[in-house]
């Protein structure tokens, strides 16, 4: 491979193997054991012999990480509905194009999802600005990531982007693997998935200048992700308020205190469906937009998506709620109404005791609309809207963990 690939692709199994024991022996390692695991010596040492028995991706992937997530999931779920596999199991490599909610566990359960089903896992695109230490990058490229280059002047951020398309393009048209990437630069915070014409233009700096062959070599796969309880809502909703008054300036290691609530916290139902790849025929309806060629494309990947994703009892509660009625009360009952209100009021009072200059009824039509506005999309991206046949939620493959 291509040596200027090195600073961003995911370790070898050689470097892996290296990498693991490094793990084995940080300090760390003693409270994520018994996040996962439970307390106990027994537990945190057999972890530490595996990750020194391991020598491959492949081998860290289906020994640790499958338990990994497994585990997350049977603490802080209560069910995992999947769709579409169909569309992922004919062998041929694409980039899997996500929503993005949770900053680790979408694309974790994505890889799980594969595993479980015997369809090869991915590569993952990450931002370097979740690597903050040597310790996690150590388990990042053990576990397929690449690494996307976030800062830098302009020209560095080009090169980084050409780089990484280029890699990418590689990886799909040789057949070595899928990769998955999230549709923006960063989580929906607001509930509103929207594909950012940027990524579409990082993966088209690597193609030949022919848009319709271009896409198409590199077969772009949308996927819709949902979670009952959206990850970090609370958070989420701390930091659109802020926002709304200027630009919200992260903490030192707040990405990783997010990275964390996402992973621990209850997220109730979850749901994945695997959309179908975009035709040749639907590049082309967008290549005739001429110069709004990527904002048509993006338009078209938001169908997918929107038109496809799960909604859950709390989102039809949120929207009634703005709206002072009960329209969508066919998809909830009272008590599930009550608890969801108990679990939003106590979240943001306590938000509201670290900072009580806030106004609360923003807050809370802040909170509500994250979990309202997923109804309102697929209101404006209807499943079978614009004369598209798209696959809706009837009989979903259920995964137990």
């Amino acid at each position: 491979m291509n040596q200027d690939y090195d600073s961003i692709r995911p370790y070898t199994d050689e470097e892996t193997s290296r990498a693991l024991r490094r793990v084995a022996d940080a300090p760390e390692l003693k409270a994520i054991s018994t996040f996962i695991y439970g307390p106990g010596q027994d537990r945190e040492d057999a972890l530490r012999a595996r990750l020194r028995s391991t020598d491959s991706i492949y081998g860290f992937q289906a020994g640790v990480m499958a338990g990994v997530i497994r585990s997350i999931l049977q603490q802080t779920s209560s069910s995992l509905e999947v769709e579409g596999l169909e569309n992922v199991e004919d062998g041929r490599k694409h980039v899997l194009m996500s929503n993005h909610r949770d900053i680790i566990l979408d694309p974790a359960i994505i890889q799980l999802i594969l595993f479980d089903s015997g369809v090869s896992t991915t590569e993952i695109a990450v931002g370097d600005n979740l690597i903050a230490s040597s310790l996690i990058e150590d388990i990042f490229r053990s576990n397929r990531m690449i690494k996307v280059v976030r800062g830098g002047t302009p020209r560095e951020k080009y090169v980084a982007s050409s780089l990484l398309s280029s890699y990418m393009r590689g990886n799909i048209a040789s057949g070595r693997c899928s990769v998955w990437i999230a549709q923006r630069g960063g989580r929906s915070k607001d509930g509103c998935d929207a594909t950012s014409q940027g990524v579409l233009k990082m993966l088209d700096m690597s193609g030949s200048g022919d848009f319709i062959k271009d896409f198409s070599e590199i077969s772009v796969l949308p996927i819709a992700i949902s979670y009952q309880f959206e990850p970090c809502d609370f958070l989420k909703a701390r930091e659109l308020f802020i926002s709304r008054r200027g630009q919200y300036v992260k903490k030192p290691g707040e990405d990783t205190h997010s990275i964390l609530t996402g992973v621990t916290q209850q997220k109730g139902g979850i749901a994945f469906h695997f959309c179908r790849a975009l035709s040749m025929e639907e590049i082309a309806s967008c290549a005739v937009q001429g110069k709004e060629r990527f904002k048509a494309l993006a338009a078209l990947i938001d169908d997918r998506i929107c038109s496809s994703y799960r909604l859950w009892d709390t989102n039809y509660i949120a929207l009634d709620i703005l709206e002072g009625n009960d329209a969508g009360s066919s998809y909830y009952t009272a008590e599930n109404r009550l608890s969801f209100i108990e679990r939003m009021e106590k979240g943001l009072s306590a938000i509201l005791q670290k900072d009580p200059d806030m106004d609360k009824d923003e807050l809370r039509e802040i909170f509500l609309s994250i979990y309202a506005n997923p109804v309102r999309s697929s209101r404006v991206h209807p499943a079978g809207g614009k004369g598209n046949s798209y696959p809706v939620w009837g009989n979903p493959r259920r995964f137990s963990y």
